[in-house]
């Protein structure tokens, strides 16, 4: 009995190990808003943060975080390199991708690059925090807004949105260009791509989404809200 009660007084305490989290926005304040929320909850360490896509690439392949929370939108190197990247050189992380666009195309991009989920910057404290817990645990996670549109898309197969998700990644950067006015030539330069190129994927663009002409796309992009 004796024996037994020593044991329980010196049973060592167990601490459950922190999730360690990099996180990765080219906006400050962003940053400092989620380190802080993180770092206030005892299940959470984050051990680095960076506005750039290459040093995000750098600290994941040394310091190996569990999470990492990738912005989309950055410049020079966006999140989808850096997730492609991240997913080479330290594939125990797991990448969470955080973006301001709720089209299931990039969703689906960036799985398919590796990462294990995606959330909208719309999405709450309280969601953010469950794709942490769920992607540490293994298993994939996409945000509400984006499973609701998704959602939608199949109820409506007819829809043109639907099409969207049949659009790559150097289409869906066209239209933005073409959205802001450049011309083809302009969008070529842009790019550093041939204007023969472009003209392949205007056309390519018009017929997944069963438009007639340039003019229908820039009205389809702005009925949209693209």
């Amino acid at each position: 009995m004796l024996r037994n009660l020593i044991g329980k007084q010196y049973k060592p305490h167990i601490q459950m190990e922190k999730i360690t989290i990099l996180l990765v926005d080219d906006h400050k304040l962003i940053r400092d808003s989620w380190s802080f929320i993180l770092n206030s909850d005892p299940r959470f360490s984050v051990i680095g943060e960076t506005s750039s896509g290459q040093e995000a690439i750098e600290i994941a392949r040394d310091k190996r975080p569990n999470i990492v929370l990738m912005d989309v939108n950055m410049s020079p190197v966006n999140g989808f390199d850096a997730t492609k990247q991240i997913h080479r050189l330290s594939p125990e992380s797991r990448i969470i991708a955080v973006s301001m666009h709720t089209m299931p195309a990039y969703a689906k991009r960036m799985l398919q690059l590796g990462a294990m989920g995606y959330v909208t910057k719309n999405s709450s404290k309280e969601e953010m925090i469950s794709a942490i817990v769920e992607v540490r645990a293994g298993k994939k996670y996409i945000c509400e807004e984006v499973k609701n549109i998704l959602a939608q898309q199949e109820l409506d197969e007819d829809s043109e949105v639907a099409d969207l998700n049949n659009l790559s990644r150097r289409e869906i950067d066209i239209i933005k260009l073409i959205k802001e006015g450049l011309s083809s030539k302009e969008i070529a330069q842009q790019l550093d791509i041939s204007l023969k190129t472009v003209e392949v994927h205007r056309y390519n663009v018009l017929k997944k989404l069963k438009l007639k002409n340039t003019a229908a796309l820039v009205n389809f992009i702005n009925a949209k809200g693209l």
